[in-house]
């Protein structure tokens, strides 16, 4: 359960604060030190995992708006509970902290302070005690921001000062920290306060940078680097012009391999090339007027023309495929922090049901898919033969087509049983267009995938690779 509002700003309001060129940045992303039970129960784990991914769906589509010339390298490592991490380092000394790359948020936040609480966050295997924190104290370079700050303003809006009462009167000698903050996540939520801070990198130094300074957290015992597109998410706020991935498969479990998140800062010298054997489609912009959500205007859209099972076009209809102008429902987006890529319930439908007619010769795991959350499942293990499954081809503006690898649109979750990793609610069957994007691609299905978000030419890339 998390922890009201109410609790959480009376908690911060009472906390003191002790403490007063073009480049590309590579960093690793991989597999996580929190460990699941996956060899013992499975089909939990799934039905978790299913969960979460429909959760972060409802937040997504409800979302509060809240210099060398190498490449900057970091190692993305899978996370059991859904996500993929990354270590940063923030202060002077450096001090390193995990975090969840997150591109269906903005803000960059850290567990911070000693005195950092975790309500709801007993994941099998992790102690909270060990999990690394920032420790403003020991930085000389960290300095609260303030109401009058610009970057205050970020997150608050215009209208900040009317939040900060010595400040309305007096807004030219304003001297009063900016307001505590408070986000949602699908799976949890985090309050703080913000700080203006060092991030390094090896090498380089990023100084007066935005970063959350979170003291409690529900069911988000890491922070979570957002790399959405609003100005101060790390991507805005570094200026980058590019960042690309590719992610390593999951197994539900934490392996020790990693694979790189690259970083290009400043404007790119290659202009408009395009990279080698990748595909491209533009990104749009959600264009909800002020009915909409402004929290849509952080994601990644993509205009999804086809879905394809086998040699069947799926007949979707319009409105799904694209955001609306009035309330911004609809549409497709990328998010690196959704696990099985989610599908509003009429779409759901129309892929199940004709998944489950090319597959009609294989016995459905009925049982399996009432523990796990996922469906269809088919028990194939009395097969004497090759399993025939269908394709799934997305097709996208431009022409650009991202057939999936059997393995990540299909996966073995028990002895013999294969289920489809796609994910929905169901509750959209009536056929209505519901608020927020119609998909979300998740990042199950971006596995051995290179995925390149082309900022410079606002066009999102892929192309299949192995990422090990």
């Amino acid at each position: 359960m998390a922890i009201p509002y109410s609790y959480l700003l009376l908690f911060i309001s009472f906390l003191l604060f002790p403490f007063a060129s073009p480049s590309t940045i590579k960093i690793p992303i991989s597999p996580a030190i929190t460990k699941h039970p996956s060899s013992s129960d499975p089909l939990k784990l799934l039905n978790q995992l299913a969960s979460i991914s429909i959760s972060r769906a409802h937040h997504l589509k409800s979302a509060k708006s809240d210099a060398s010339s190498s490449p900057i390298k970091a190692p993305l490592f899978s996370r059991s509970y859904g996500g993929y991490s990354m270590s940063l380092g923030f202060g002077t000394p450096s001090q390193t902290v995990n975090l969840i790359m997150d591109t269906g948020s903005s803000l960059l936040w850290v567990p911070c302070t000693s005195r950092y609480l975790c309500d709801d966050c007993n994941f099998p295997n992790t102690d909270i005690s060990k999990i690394a924190k920032f420790i403003p104290n020991l930085s000389s370079s960290t300095r609260i921001i303030g109401c009058a700050n610009k970057k205050c303003g970020w997150i608050f809006g215009s209208t900040v000062l009317s939040k900060c009462p010595s400040c309305s009167s007096n807004p030219q000698n304003c001297t009063e920290a900016c307001p505590p903050y408070i986000i949602e996540y699908g799976l949890g939520s985090t309050a703080g306060r913000l700080l203006s801070e060092n991030l390094n990198f090896p090498n380089k130094t990023i100084p007066d940078f935005l970063v959350g300074c979170s003291l409690l957290s529900t069911r988000q015992p890491e922070g979570i680097a957002g790399f959405g597109r609003s100005s101060y998410s790390l991507p805005g706020q570094l200026g980058l012009s590019k960042f690309s991935y590719c992610l390593v498969s999951r197994n539900f479990d934490d392996s020790p391999v990693s694979s790189d998140l690259i970083l290009e800062m400043g404007p790119s010298s290659s202009g408009d090339t395009k990279t080698a054997g990748v595909s491209y489609t533009p990104f749009l912009r959600n264009p909800g007027n002020n009915g909409s959500n402004p929290a849509f205007q952080e994601y990644y859209y993509v205009m999804l023309r086809k879905i394809i099972v086998g040699s069947k076009d799926i007949k979707v209809p319009y409105s799904f495929l694209v955001p609306s102008g009035s309330d911004g429902s609809g549409g497709t987006i990328v998010d690196s922090g959704t696990t099985f890529t989610f599908m509003e319930g009429h779409i759901f439908n129309l892929l199940s049901n004709e998944f489950e007619k090319q597959m009609a010769n294989y016995t459905k795991a009925a049982e399996v898919e009432k523990q796990t959350g996922l469906k269809p499942c088919y028990d194939i293990s009395g097969e004497k033969s090759d399993v025939l499954v269908p394709e799934l081809i997305f097709q996208f503006k431009g022409g650009a087509k991202l057939q999936f690898a059997l393995s990540n649109y299909f996966a073995f979750v028990d002895k013999g049983v294969i289920c489809l990793t796609i994910v929905s609610d169901t509750s959209g069957s009536g056929g209505g267009v519901r608020s927020g994007p119609a998909i979300i691609l998740g990042n199950f299905q971006q596995q051995n995938l290179y995925v390149e978000y082309d900022l410079e030419n606002d066009r999102f890339g892929f192309k299949e690779q192995s990422c090990v």
